[in-house]
């Protein structure tokens, strides 16, 4: 950043893996995408969150959102087995060592985010947050769990192949939409207060899913 004379960051993503600058890692890609449309990003890759939470300050504050991803493998897939072992090694880990990502990133990042800069927006991302969008069953833990942007804190969510949507969300930014009126976008979840009207979008057709509550009720 002072390389580049920025004094601050547009987007700054936290990530579950080391950064690789490859096509084959959806943080680089995702981040050249947002460099694409004109904005300043930056990404820290595996921040501690075992500590003073220094990686999680020592960027500041962007300007107009943090993006969070678990990386490109579930973190559950990544650190046990089918039989719910421990796995010894991290496939996207430097030396594939073991330890430098949490259980559920996602949620561990965007918790930590939330708390030490609560007006700030947070952006999900990756295949642990689209596996997790709406009430879904946890095989680790063995039991319903609701969306991840609820257990997170969120705010909104990218799912599926996320550089449309994203190119999207950036130019409505860019055009001076505030980041809570980003409720048309296709491919993007986010929760709405009870009895908080949709947005109306012609193109739609809503499918009305059992609620969280409804779900866990079941016998």
């Amino acid at each position: 950043m002072e390389f580049l004379g920025w004094d601050e960051a547009d987007i700054i993503i936290f990530s579950g893996d080391a950064y690789v600058d490859h096509p084959s890692f959806g943080t680089a890609v995702i981040a050249r995408v947002i460099e694409d449309e004109g904005f300043r990003v930056a990404v820290v890759p595996q921040p501690n969150w075992k500590d003073d939470l220094r990686d999680f300050r020592k960027m500041g504050k962007p300007k107009y959102f943090f993006g969070v991803t678990a990386g490109n493998m579930d973190s559950m897939v990544n650190h046990y087995t089918a039989a719910k072992r421990l796995r010894s090694d991290d496939a996207y880990t430097p030396g594939g060592k073991a330890g430098f990502r949490p259980d559920y990133p996602s949620i561990v990042y965007s918790r930590i985010l939330k708390e030490i800069y609560p007006d700030v927006p947070v952006v999900l991302g990756g295949i642990e947050a689209s596996m997790r969008r709406i009430t879904h069953y946890d095989y680790w833990q063995d039991k319903l769990l609701p969306s991840i942007l609820i257990s997170s804190g969120a705010d909104l969510l990218v799912y599926g192949m996320g550089e449309g949507p994203l190119r999207n969300i950036l130019r409505l930014l860019s055009d001076g939409m505030p980041f809570s009126s980003l409720n048309t976008i296709p491919q993007t979840a986010f929760i709405l207060d009870s009895g908080e009207s949709l947005p109306v979008q012609n193109q739609w057709q809503d499918i009305i899913l059992n609620s969280y509550e409804k779900c866990i009720g079941c016998k």
